[in-house]
């Protein structure tokens, strides 16, 4: 009974392990793309200069994918992509630090030698002025039609004759 196990679940294991390959290869099947890792782009590159603190390289590329205890100074970005039905797409870039500076960029890109300003995106908005002179309370009150609190007759305090003497 033990023997004829063995066989029977190698048998039932064998398409299980085998349907992931079947799958990714079946036409019309949409699978998504998934990006893992840091996404490196060449104008992200293009930004980094010489003698750059690590904040300022943090700001430009994000935290790195890898941060090596033993080695401090050397910061590791990689990015991996498969797009469906193609080869997978690899890029490494290490950054290596002296003195919270770069000193060195080694990897799958190279900084351009011409200075690129990032393009600024950023859109000014003319804001209307804002009504400022009543409070919320006086705005509720006015809906209702309470927003004349002169006409409210006070009630004053008579002075009598009493209250006049003197002492």
């Amino acid at each position: 009974m033990r023997k004829s196990l063995i066989p029977l679940s190698l048998l039932t294991s064998l398409p299980l392990v085998s349907c992931s390959t079947i799958l990714d290869h079946l036409p019309g099947v949409y699978t998504v793309a998934v990006q893992q890792g840091n996404i490196i782009e060449q104008s992200m590159v293009d930004q980094l200069r010489p003698n750059m603190n690590k904040r300022q390289v943090l700001y430009i590329m994000g935290s790195p994918m890898l941060n090596d205890v033993f080695h401090t100074n050397r910061w590791e970005y990689l990015y991996s992509d498969k797009p469906s039905g193609e080869d997978r797409v690899q890029k490494q870039l290490t950054l290596v630090f002296e003195n919270d500076q770069i000193v060195a960029i080694q990897g799958d890109f190279r900084p351009s030698v011409v200075p690129v300003a990032k393009p600024s995106v950023d859109v000014t908005v003319e804001v209307p002025k804002r009504d400022l002179e009543k409070t919320l309370w006086e705005k509720i009150t006015g809906l209702v039609g309470y927003d004349d609190f002169d006409t409210i007759p006070r009630l004053e305090t008579k002075k009598t004759a009493e209250n006049n003497l003197p002492l």
